[in-house]
């Protein structure tokens, strides 16, 4: 697999520095940029080898590499729903993402995922996407911040969320309140669908509980990741309001 651009390449050897076999860098670049990445990859033991543009474009075509692309090993979630949980100290802010097979859909996801502190996304494995170059790349870095969790049944997952005191949110048109008339819990997994088919119908059962994003305009539905963060981003809010402990 390849990554390319410094937020993908600086995250990957921050977080995983053993995972990249190859790291290629543009020999006509010498900014401060440039100089911090080769310096940061020779302390983790990561050779930067020079290469010029042409070569560079050659191994990412018609991508916007920066003069920076790693050959790494395949990102493949390997934490578990229970290991994710219990790692979290404090109240628990999750995503739950239901048919999202867009790679920039969850590239973006995690990115905004990553700004509001979220705790993690969670996505069944079967209609989901995978961490593929294109999501790593539109996640510019939160990839590598943001746990992944892919779990085999996501109604069984939203169980073990609420057996663990996680209250499910669904993100739902036909839902009575807005995300603005509820107070958002404590503990909450937020569950969006895809755009355009939404929630599927075990999914939205499963909830604890569903509001809705007002939409005042003419258009029916938002992008998932633009979804994703208003939700994110309502219980920021309302957690700073109330004075509860940030994510």
């Amino acid at each position: 697999m390849r990554i390319y651009g410094f937020h993908a390449v600086l995250a990957r050897l921050r977080h995983s520095p053993e995972s990249i076999n190859e790291l290629y860098v543009d020999q006509d670049r010498d900014d401060p940029r440039m100089r911090e990445l080769v310096k940061l990859a020779t302390d983790l033991g990561v050779r930067a080898m020079s290469a010029d543009a042409n070569r560079l474009d050659r191994l990412c075509p018609k991508r916007r590499h920066q003069g920076v692309v790693a050959i790494v090993e395949a990102a493949v979630p390997t934490l578990t729903l229970e290991d994710l949980l219990a790692g979290i100290d404090g109240p628990a802010l999750l995503l739950v993402l239901d048919g999202v097979t867009d790679p920039r859909n969850l590239g973006a996801c995690l990115r905004v995922a990553d700004g509001a502190g979220c705790h993690g996304v969670i996505a069944p494995k079967d209609h989901s996407c995978l961490l593929t170059e294109v999501a790593i790349q539109t996640a510019s870095g939160a990839a590598e911040s943001v746990p992944y969790v892919m779990v085999t049944n996501l109604a069984r997952a939203l169980d073990t969320l609420q057996e663990n005191r996680v209250w499910t949110v669904g993100a739902a048109d036909e839902a009575t309140e807005s995300i603005y008339e509820i107070e958002v819990p404590q503990s909450v997994a937020w569950v969006l669908g895809a755009e355009g088919t939404g929630l599927r119908r075990l999914t939205r059962d499963r909830c604890d509980l569903l509001a809705s994003i007002p939409m005042a305009g003419q258009v029916s539905s938002l992008n998932v990741s633009v979804a994703a963060g208003i939700v994110l981003y309502e219980t920021v809010r309302q957690r700073a309001a109330a004075g509860s402990p940030a994510s």
